[in-house]
């Protein structure tokens, strides 16, 4: 009998204890609930951020930045049980709207950037309203506002709880210390956790924070930007206690740096003219193209027949975009790891194509019918060794000549023509010019102002009574990469009306002509898959299973992002294609060997001289040869010869070089380092 009540109390203590302990979840739900929604919704939008913009298995199969992520909300969280209850809603509220506005700025500078935003933008919002356009009609998608329903629920549920007095109690000083203190202790668990999970590799890039889709891959997004902050204001840091180092960097590369030597190139254009093309988002894939028998870039074709031309040749931008390719064409250093060189380091001191050519009796200037201070141009230009910048003010620009974002590209070239001229006829001397074109920048919406260009395919059928009809396709037309051929033809024919311009001016005659695309478009991988496999029957893309169905993965829309150089005279006294993958950094040691002169902390190379061994490294860390391209975030990598056996020891070595030319372009823009080399020279 005993031993029945015995067993009956125990189950009924433990039945009790039971009730008891889901009456305590329970109450802790009900008494925490505005708590629980905000670590839910701002853990979830970090979730839905990476889905969106890396849908890899790797990505969605990991765990670490889930943990990471929750740590760093559930950290925040933990300080809003300090507040009484009344205001603990109010501060929720604000972090969860940083956080909501965290994953909304991220999903859309990813799409335009294929990267993620830094604390070190904020210098540049300046230079987002004259792109408004762009952002809107060309970036922003419905997955962008997405987030915003985790804010719109946390609100909703603030709405509930306090119609239902969930909150009523107010909690005593100790209680709300000890429960900030729980939240606390928890996060650092956390934190602990995903501390002995990570290895040294993820910890090394952590710190260095150049390649940040594999840091929000691994550590969040929420961590990230925390981390991206501290990296900010590194440079300000660094400028007090990183100096030496830094220094100490800078002189073993350059130690190790092997000499230049001289090829068959070498001052074949000293003492000529020199006219520079930037042209705006001009890449290969616009080149040799046709619709119906037109060719897409008719101008460019004719000049790559005529001059050299480079077809494996990219852009290295980073954040600044077009004012990271003036910074590398013109100084043979990379963007910078935080903000951009024009903007944040425009006082440093810098070896420049624009200086070397003054050193040789030149004169130099630069033309764009843009404001001035766009990427902060008034003041990098001077500090490039210009004489004179042309910006907008010195054009005349009114409605019935704008393009887009401002002045079409045939009113500035025609204009340029004319302020060419007096350059020559009041100065004597050769000059060294740049111009910087603007039309063919995204969204490329001002259809109706292009040439008319159509980019469908016509078909001429034969009916059976012997009559025959034309039938139009409407293959790439009304899609982002469509008009931006469009626009592209457009700017073709200016720069076609251009040298026509020059040449009866005769600037052409002992004069260098060269071009080059400053970066990519940035448009949409579908519509890249739609160029390539575009069915007329179904008027649609062709199914996988489609035996002529061509693939299109990633790396594809990476190894199309090349650019065109084009170097050109009208008498063809260089000719051919160089095949060697080259990068903008590049473009100053190759053109400077041409001219007769030397940049000796170049981190590029004369093309000529390295040819086939070259590597080119993006600002991401990612860089290509002409064996491979090498995506570092995923640590995989594609091989470009299929008969080519790509060892371990290669990519290692690649890896390392590219590591090491990132971190010293780097310190030579923060600490300004060649300032000091300049005074070594001075004093000498």
């Amino acid at each position: 009998m005993n031993k029945k009540i015995k067993k009956w109390k125990e189950k009924f203590f433990k039945q009790l204890k039971k009730i008891k302990t889901e009456h305590l979840v329970k109450q802790f739900i009900k008494n925490n609930i505005l708590f629980l929604t905000f670590l839910f919704t701002c853990v979830l939008n970090a979730i839905l951020l990476r889905f969106f913009t890396m849908p890899t298995l790797e990505n969605y199969l990991s765990f670490k930045p889930i943990l990471a992520d929750f740590g760093v909300v559930l950290l925040f969280g933990s300080f809003s049980f300090l507040f009484k209850n009344k205001n603990r809603f109010t501060y929720l509220l604000i972090v969860e709207i940083i956080f909501t506005l965290i994953c909304v700025i991220n999903s859309i500078y990813y799409t335009f950037y294929t990267s993620f935003a830094s604390a070190s933008m904020l210098s540049l919002a300046q230079f987002i309203a004259p792109v408004g356009d762009a952002v809107v009609e060309n970036v922003l998608q419905l997955k962008d506002l997405v987030y915003i329903i985790g804010l719109i629920i946390f609100i909703a549920v603030h709405i509930h709880v306090k119609k239902k007095h969930y909150d009523r109690k107010e909690d005593t000083k100790l209680e709300k210390r000890k429960k900030t203190i729980k939240g606390i202790a928890v996060s650092a668990i956390v934190f602990t956790i995903f501390t002995i999970s990570l290895t040294s590799l993820e910890m090394g890039r952590f710190v260095k924070q150049w390649n940040r889709e594999y840091i929000v891959m691994r550590f969040g997004i929420y961590l990230y930007q925390l981390n991206d902050v501290f990296v900010s204001l590194q440079p300000k840091i660094n400028s007090i206690f990183g100096y030496d180092q830094a220094k100490k960097n800078f002189e073993e590369y350059f130690s190790e740096k092997e000499n230049h030597e001289e090829n068959e190139y070498t001052n074949i254009f000293e003492g000529k003219n020199v006219i520079v093309i930037h042209g705006e988002s001009i890449q290969d894939i616009a080149i040799n193209r046709t619709f119906n028998g037109e060719e897409v870039t008719p101008t460019l074709n004719r000049l790559i027949r005529e001059g050299l031309f480079f077809s494996n040749f990219y852009s290295e931008v980073s954040v600044g975009t077009s004012s990271d390719t003036e910074l590398t064409f013109n100084t043979s250093l990379m963007p910078t790891k935080s903000g951009t060189a024009f903007v944040s380091y425009f006082d440093r001191t810098y070896n420049s194509t624009p200086k070397y050519f003054k050193e040789k009796g030149y004169y130099t200037f630069s033309m764009h019918a843009n404001n001035a201070d766009f990427w902060n141009r008034r003041a990098m230009h001077k500090s490039l060794g210009y004489d004179k910048f042309y910006s907008k003010e010195t054009y005349d620009v009114d409605s019935e000549n704008i393009i887009g974002l401002g002045l079409s590209d045939k009113s500035f070239f025609a204009q340029s023509v004319e302020k060419i001229k007096k350059i020559k006829e009041k100065e004597g001397t050769p000059f060294y010019g740049l111009l910087i074109s603007l039309t063919n920048h995204t969204p490329f919406s001002d259809v109706e102002k292009y040439d008319p260009f159509d980019v469908d395919i016509k078909e001429t059928v034969t009916h059976d009574d012997g009559t025959t009809e034309t039938i139009s396709h409407p293959y790439m037309e009304g899609t982002k990469l469509g008009n931006y051929f469009k626009s592209v033809h457009y700017a073709d024919a200016a720069l076609g009306e251009f040298l026509s311009a020059l040449d009866e001016a005769g600037l052409l005659e002992n004069t260098v002509f060269i071009l080059y695309g400053d970066h990519d478009a940035r448009l949409p991988k579908n519509d890249y898959i739609r160029l390539n496999n575009y069915d007329t029957a179904t008027d649609d893309i062709k199914d996988e299973e489609d035996p002529t169905y061509q693939e299109y993965n990633s790396y594809h829309y990476e190894l199309d992002r090349k650019v065109p150089l084009i170097i050109w005279t009208k008498d063809h006294q260089v000719q051919g294609v160089v095949e060697n993958t080259m990068g903008m950094i590049d473009a100053m040691p190759t053109i400077g060997n041409m001219f007769g002169f030397e940049n000796p902390y170049a981190l590029g190379h004369d093309i000529f001289s390295i040819k086939d061994q070259n590597v080119v490294v993006f600002p991401n860390g990612n860089w290509i040869t002409n064996k491979v391209y090498y995506n570092s975030q995923k640590g995989e990598y594609m091989s470009l010869k299929d008969e080519e056996v790509i060892s371990k020891d290669y990519i290692e070595k690649n890896n390392q070089y590219a590591e090491k030319l990132l971190d010293v372009s780097n310190d030579m823009i923060v600490f300004d380092l060649l300032n000091q080399e300049k005074d070594k020279k001075e004093a000498k």
